[in-house]
């Protein structure tokens, strides 16, 4: 196995069959860091959930701003800002069929296709709720709160 941990998606972790959407996980891990300006698995205390749980939370909160990246002093397009957010969430989706392909991204990032805040993936949220679980690999069978597909929710393309 290649890669770091951080920006694994869950069915390298799991074993299950690798798809082009793997890239898809793995590019929504880097803009989050992109766009905090820290790592994924950094944490500034003990108390602090997981970076990309946090963001998916402040996403779904309206509250993104607090997301980037300090040394910018605020100093961003907000739409830009929640857009980058949103495909970055949905691109570290559990379930690879909820992940925008990267031409998906392209045109979400251009504003050419619309998206709806997507769901805290639940794989991650397990880790918030059990700190000391350092793998991603869970019962995705247990039918807690589904998740919408991405295809659902594209809402319009403008060019």
């Amino acid at each position: 196995m290649r890669g770091t941990v951080g920006y694994l998606a869950p069915e390298w972790i799991s074993g299950e069959a690798i798809t082009p959407k793997a890239d898809a996980y793995s590019y929504g891990m880097t803009l989050l860091e992109l766009i905090s300006g820290r790592r994924n698995t950094e944490q500034s205390g003990e108390d602090d959930p997981y970076f990309p749980v946090l963001a998916a939370t402040k996403l779904v909160e309206g509250d993104v701003l607090s997301l980037l990246d300090p040394r910018l002093h605020g100093n961003a397009d907000m739409t830009e800002l929640e857009r980058a957010c949103r495909v970055a969430c949905w691109c570290i989706q559990d379930d690879e069929a909820h992940r925008p392909s990267m031409a998906q991204v392209v045109q979400i990032l251009e504003g050419a296709l619309e998206v709806d805040t997507p769901p805290t993936p639940r794989k991650l949220q397990v880790l918030l709720d059990d700190r000391n679980t350092k793998c991603f690999s869970t019962d995705s069978s247990s039918g807690q709160g589904s998740t919408k597909a991405l295809s659902t929710s594209l809402i319009s393309s403008e060019g």
